[in-house]
Order: structure tokens, then C-alpha cells, then sequence
């Protein structure tokens, strides 16, 4: 157990812009379970747009210090501690060199680079990649990669990272090694390496450009027949974000790794997804409906990520639920969508919403109500990892879909394309968000900021009246919190913006024509 009264409190206002910047970042790993060499060549250089600094602090954990170098030359002013380590005497732009050591097959955490059923795999969100080389370890710090891994071809004949292989081949003492190669930029969260004896099934796609795509599907050989699924979702999950958003699969390639031993249920490394099992794996003969329509949910979730999340992430992990509350809303449309096709009205659409209403009101309703209630975009936290709720995941979702019930279909598009016109390639906020939705529609959404800063669920009673003989139907509003709880309570500021669509409905079942006042 942790003494959480000594740690320390992360705070939303007191977020600074880093000190440094990294544009590049080359990664050498020589792979071995007990003692992993990695080398980090970074080019860094001093934020104009933060206050100056003497040295440059790096984060790092379980890591073994082994030397620097900095524009090539041995740099003796670094100091290891407990935290990371602390550069000094830096120059305001200059190439660094670390060398460190990790011990992968002892990480029982699962987080940065562990050892799984004599397999190498990563998990990085939110601070694992501090656990496998000294790094800024933040998301607002976004850098290109190029990976080369060298490891023993019989032990680990299958070696991926990020992006595009760009080179592979043979070395002495029976190693091999992979070189690979991701343009985007991108934060250290969403690094991922794989090593093993894997084995996929592969499909080539063309793009609405005309582009030729490889997707693969990774899997431990006893289970590559259940992956078909999975990559029917993938190839679904493409086209889909294609036609309803107009984003493409920016990669070469794009991967799928299933691992039994991962504790994020899946995660949207750039290029290279890795799911536990329950996500992927699929036998029509064992499968249920529930199953199916899981993977190709999840499936469809991560991918989606590629563009809400990787090309666009978070500044902050305050901001979690711009990424995660957006690509929720993507997949639950995604999902819809596949179940009824173009037709709007399908009851197989209006099934799915309320699937999904039913948790929101069983799961995030209860943690809106009781003790550890916060907002969708929380002020404050100790723990990173407790961050990952129902409240900023479904709540978020829920305040996404709310834009789209303002603007319509067409409107929400427009804020889109806005959001990854003015965005694209940069970590930004909620309000970046909230920003690009009001000005592609010409609205005040100032008040709509509440939805973020409040916890709590609020209700709204109605009260109507019918005049028969002027033919008019009053309907009134009011709006409160009721019993929420103290939690919730600190946290409220004033009524909330709430869409609410009205509709009567005659005595033979059809809708009647409404002027609305």
C-alpha cells in the first residue's frame, strides 16, 4: 500500500508548457529478457515559449544509468537519481546520447518493456516509456521515431515498432535485426516494440487515394485461426472513418498484436495496436454475438485513435478525455453504423443507443453520485492511472454526441475538419476542441464549457400544458443537481447548455406538424 499522504498533487493550473522540446528521437535496442541496452539519440532544443531553465530534467524509472554523450562528444555533467536524470550545462539546441539498461523479464508492472510467454512487448500510456529509456515523458513533447531492434533470430524471429519497416537483416551470432521508421510525430505514450515468435494474417487494402495498404493481424501461431474477425473489424473500422470523416490510414502499414498478458484491455500505439486476447480473438464455433460485437467495438476504437489521439493528443493528461471521450463517440457510431447501414432511423440504430445509454446510466451515473465523482476534464490528481473512468470515457463520450445533436451530422463534420485543420500534428486541450466546434458553426459555446468543469448528473424535469383550443402545447424546463453528492457539489457553477428535442405525436402514430416558439 502507498502512503498517498506524501505524494504529490498534479494539478490542472499549475500545468507550465516543458522547458525542451525533442524533434527527433533514434531508438537502439539490444534485446535480451534479463538485461536490455537501449540507446536514445534525441535532438533537443529550448521551448521559445517557456521560461528558461539551467538544465534539462529528464524523467526515468527502473532504469541502469550507463553514459551520455552530448553533439558526440562524452558529457560528464549528468546526475541519475531517483526520478530521472538531470543534465546540465546544455546548450540551447544539441544532439543527446544516452545509454541505459532495463531488465525486462523483472518488470512485473507491465508498464514500459516487459517479458510476456517469452515475448517482448511495451505498454507506454501513461508513463511507462520513463521506464525504458530517461525521457520527457509528457505528452505535450511530440518527436519523430526511427527504431532499430537486434535481437536472437530463433528466440525472437519477429521484431515491430512503429510506422514502416524501413530496413531488416541478418548480424553475427545468429541476431538479426528491424529498422523502423514512424513520420508522424507523436508523444512517448504511443511508442510500442514487439519481439517474438508471433505469427499474422495479412491483407493488402487501397485507400480512397489509391494508396496500397498492408494490415496484419498478430497472434502466437495456436491461435491464428480466430483472427479473421478482427481483421474483417479493422478493414471495416478504415473505410468507415474514410466515408463518415474523411481520415485516412496515414501508414504503410498498420498492425494488430494480441498478447494475453495486458492489462489496458488494448491500446492505440501508433501504427502498432496491442490488445490483450479478449479483443481479438474470436471461434465461431465457441464465439457469442457479444463477442463479435465487442472485438469489432474495440477494434474500431483504437483505430480510430489514429487520428483522434495520435496525430491529435492531449497537452496534458487533464485532457485525457478529448481523446478518449471523442473516440468513444466514434466507435459507438461506428458500431451503429454497422448495424443499420446508411438508414438513420433503423431500429438496429436506435438498439445500439440504448445499449449504450443502459451503461451510462448503471456505470457512470453511480461514480457521478458517490464519493469519487469529478468532471469529465478533473481539476487535480495523485495517480495517474486512476484517471481512466467512466466519467471521462462515457460522460466524455455523451458531451461529444451532444455537439452533434446541436450542429447535426453536417455540422459536427465541419468541427471536425476544423479541429484537424488548426490542430494536426500538436498536442491541444478540451477548449481547442470545444473552439473549432463553435467556430465552424457560427456559435457562442461558452456556457457549453460547464460540461467539463462540473461533475455530477444533472436533471431536468418537465412540465407540459395543452391549450386545445389555441392548439398550443407548452412545454417547461428546469434543470438541477437534486442528491448529488458533496463531490459533485464543489464542482458546479451553474446550469449547463442541454439539447432537448421536442416531437408530438397524433393518435394514428405519425408525427404532427410542429411551429416551435
Amino acid at each position: 500500500m502507498s502512503d498517498n499522504a506524501s505524494s504529490t498533487v498534479i494539478r490542472r493550473a499549475d500545468y507550465t508548457p516543458p522547458a525542451f522540446l525533442i524533434d527527433s528521437v533514434a531508438l537502439e535496442f539490444d534485446l535480451a529478457p534479463a538485461r536490455t541496452i537501449v540507446r536514445n539519440t534525441m535532438r533537443v532544443r529550448r521551448n521559445p515559449d517557456a521560461a528558461p531553465v539551467p538544465h534539462l530534467e529528464l524523467m526515468g524509472e527502473a532504469l541502469e544509468f550507463l553514459g551520455a554523450q552530448l553533439d558526440g562528444a562524452p558529457h560528464g555533467a549528468v546526475r541519475a537519481h531517483e526520478h530521472g536524470l538531470s543534465v546540465e550545462n546544455v546548450p540551447d539546441a544539441f544532439e543527446l546520447t544516452l545509454e541505459s539498461a532495463c531488465a525486462p523479464d523483472q518488470n512485473t508492472t507491465l508498464s514500459g518493456l516487459y517479458v510476456s510467454s517469452g515475448n517482448f512487448f511495451t505498454q507506454c500510456e501513461a508513463e511507462g516509456f520513463r521506464r525504458i529509456t530517461y525521457f520527457l515523458d509528457r505528452p505535450d513533447v511530440m518527436a519523430s521515431y526511427t527504431v532499430t531492434l537486434r535481437a536472437d533470430k530463433a528466440a525472437y524471429p519477429v521484431l515491430l515498432s512503429n510506422g514502416n519497416l524501413v530496413d531488416s537483416g541478418e548480424l553475427p551470432d545468429g541476431r538479426h535485426f528491424a529498422k523502423w521508421e514512424d513520420p508522424f510525430r507523436k508523444p512517448s505514450y504511443l511508442f510500442a516494440l514487439v519481439a517474438g515468435k508471433l505469427v499474422a494474417i495479412e491483407e493488402k487494402i487501397t485507400t480512397g487515394s489509391g494508396r496500397e495498404k498492408l494490415l496484419q493481424v498478430w497472434v502466437e501461431p495456436a491461435d491464428l485461426d480466430k483472427t479473421r474477425h478482427a481483421m474483417d473489424s479493422l478493414i471495416h473500422s478504415i473505410r468507415w472513418d474514410e466515408k463518415r470523416f474523411g481520415l485516412e490510414l496515414d501508414l504503410d502499414r498498420f498492425m494488430i498484436v494480441a498478447v494475453g498478458d495486458f492489462n489496458m484491455g488494448a491500446m492505440e500505439n501508433k501504427g502498432l495496436n496491442i490488445f490483450n486476447t479478449k479483443y481479438v480473438l474470436a471461434n465461431p464455433e465457441t464465439a457469442t454475438d457479444v463477442d463479435f460485437a465487442n472485438i469489432e467495438s474495440v477494434v474500431g476504437h483504437e483505430y480510430f485513435h489514429n487520428w483522434t489521439g495520435n496525430r491529435v493528443t492531449c497537452r496534458d493528461w487533464f485532457q485525457l478525455s478529448l481523446k478518449e471521450g471523442l473516440t468513444v463517440f466514434r466507435d459507438q457510431e461506428f458500431s451503429a453504423d454497422m448495424a443499420a447501414g446508411d438508414d438513420l432511423e433503423s431500429a438496429a440504430r436506435a438498439v445500439k443507443r440504448i445499449e449504450d445509454v443502459r451503461v451510462l446510466r448503471q456505470l457512470q451515473f453511480a461514480e457521478d453520485a458517490g464519493p469519487m465523482a469529478h468532471p469529465v476534464r478533473p481539476e487535480s490528481y495523485v495517480e495517474i492511472n486512476n484517471f481512466y473512468t467512466m466519467t471521462v470515457y462515457e460522460k466524455g463520450s455523451e458531451v461529444v454526441r451532444m455537439y452533434q445533436t446541436l450542429f447535426g451530422r453536417d455540422g459536427f463534420r465541419k468541427g471536425m475538419d476544423l479541429y484537424f485543420k488548426r490542430h494536426d500534428g500538436h498536442a491541444v486541450t478540451c477548449d481547442d476542441f470545444r473552439h473549432a466546434m463553435a467556430d465552424a458553426n457560427g456559435r457562442d459555446l461558452a456556457q457549453f464549457e460547464r460540461w467539463y468543469s462540473q461533475a455530477g448528473t444533472p436533471r431536468v424535469t418537465v412540465r407540459t400544458a395543452y391549450d386545445a383550443a389555441a392548439r398550443r402545447y407548452t412545454v417547461t424546463l428546469a434543470q438541477g443537481y437534486g442528491d448529488a453528492s458533496a463531490a459533485a457539489r464543489e464542482t458546479q457553477q451553474g446550469p449547463l447548455l442541454i439539447p432537448f428535442a421536442i416531437g408530438l405525436i397524433g393518435r394514428d402514430g405519425r408525427d404532427l406538424p410542429l411551429r416551435l416558439r
